[in-house]
Parts: C-alpha cells; sequence; structure tokens
C-alpha cells in the first residue's frame, strides 16, 4: 500500500546535524539530508528567507526539499539558519548582516560542501535568500542558482548583469501574484542576463503557501538538478 504525500510527509534519508564555521569566526546550525542508501546526484544549498519577517531554515518550502527530495530525487538537501537566527535546530551565532555579511555564512556553507565532496551544487534562494545567492553566489563553485520569489530589494542592477556570460545558470521563479516583484517587472528587471530561465506560476504567491504550490517549486528545482525522475510522485509506499 502507498501513502499520499502531504504536507507533513517525511520520506527516508539520512539526516545529520551540521555545524557551519564562517570566516568570522561565527557557528551557524544546520542539517544535510542525502539519500539512505546511495550518493546524491546534485546537491541543494538552501538560503531562506528573510529572518526579521520569520524566515528560517524550516520556512516550509525549505523544509519540504529537506524533507522529500533526497527520496525521490536523489538530491542532497543542506540547509541552515543564517547568522543571528534561531529554529527548533538551535540558534546561529552572530546576527542579521542585511544580505552583506550573510556572504561569509554563504562560504561556509560551500566549504562544508566541498568538504564532504558533495557533488554539482546548485543554490536554492527564496525571497531574501535570492539576494545572497545573486551578490555572492558567482564567487563560488556552483552550477547555478534557483531564485523563489525575488523581490530584488538588496540586489543592484549591476549584481543581476553580473550573472550574465558567468557560465552558471540562473533560473528565475515568479509567481502572478507576488507581494514585491511581478512577472512583467521580473522580467525587466533580469533582462541584463538574456540566458536566465524565467518561469511565471499563474496564480504563484510570494509565500507559496499549498501544496499544489509546494510540488510546482519542487518540480522546477528537480527539472534542473535530477529531471530524469520527472514526475514527481504523489504517493509513497
Amino acid at each position: 500500500m502507498s501513502e499520499p504525500i502531504r504536507s507533513a510527509t517525511v520520506l527516508p534519508a539520512v539526516r545529520t546535524e551540521t555545524e557551519l564555521h564562517t570566516p568570522d569566526g561565527l557557528t551557524l546550525v544546520g542539517e544535510l539530508s542525502v539519500p539512505e542508501s546511495h550518493d546524491p546526484v546534485a546537491t541543494l544549498v538552501c538560503l531562506h528567507p528573510l529572518p526579521t519577517a520569520g524566515g528560517y531554515m524550516d520556512s516550509h518550502i525549505i523544509r519540504k526539499a529537506a524533507a522529500r527530495l533526497p527520496a525521490l530525487a536523489d538530491i542532497a538537501v543542506l540547509r541552515f539558519n543564517f547568522r543571528g537566527v534561531s529554529s527548533p535546530r538551535g540558534t546561529s551565532e552572530g546576527s542579521f548582516g542585511h544580505g552583506d555579511d550573510e556572504r561569509l555564512d554563504l562560504d561556509a556553507a560551500m566549504a562544508f560542501v566541498a568538504e564532504r565532496g558533495l557533488p554539482d551544487p546548485w543554490l536554492l534562494g527564496w525571497s531574501f535568500g535570492t539576494e545572497v545567492a545573486l551578490k555572492h553566489g558567482l564567487e563560488h563553485d556552483v552550477v547555478g542558482a534557483i531564485l523563489l520569489s525575488p523581490p530584488l530589494h538588496r540586489t543592484t542592477a549591476a549584481e543581476v548583469a553580473a550573472w550574465s556570460g558567468s557560465g552558471k545558470r540562473l533560473v528565475v521563479v515568479v509567481p502572478e501574484l507576488d507581494d514585491y516583484l511581478r512577472p512583467p517587472e521580473a522580467l525587466e528587471r533580469f533582462a541584463s542576463v538574456p540566458e536566465r530561465e524565467f518561469v511565471a506560476v499563474d496564480g504563484g504567491k510570494h509565500l507559496w503557501v499549498g501544496e499544489n504550490q509546494t510540488v510546482r517549486v519542487l518540480t522546477e528545482i528537480v527539472a534542473r538538478l535530477n529531471p530524469a525522475v520527472l514526475p514527481l510522485p504523489e504517493e509513497w509506499p
């Protein structure tokens, strides 16, 4: 028999509590989730929404990526709290860095990925996390970045344009009903990166609430990291 995959479903994986150590001496708390019985085919490094608005490593899309993608798509998922952020896993040292000091948090995450030999890393930024990815992701050996609901509040036009010709993929996923940046304006703001992959999601909202929106987001992720396993199953034995 099979059970439907729902919001609270946690599929099998090897989950390890992690500590990331930043170049400025802070310890960040996180978790690495990998497939149970074999090596991952790719790695997702998750950058969560705005800490001052309640964003953390358990923000629901990131939590569900870690809960499902190791089993459904053979993807390793690293999630962590940015500096100064708390979750049930614990509190990362430091204080909110407005997207600037979080560069060092990303440094720590990518050093961890390299130390563990995790393959083909991608950045997954959601809202504030997209700002960190856009501003600092080009410094790292990543395949690319997937941006969910990018507000472009802290990212300059020059920082966006720098992705053009970088050789790194940029996937921009914009909900139709976003609170900050909707598809028509987003197309204009990302026009400086002609090779970007642009996905406008009809009926989508900034927080991606609901199982249908969750599945759409996870599908867009898997379509880049391991498309051979699509479509994602709706049930699990």
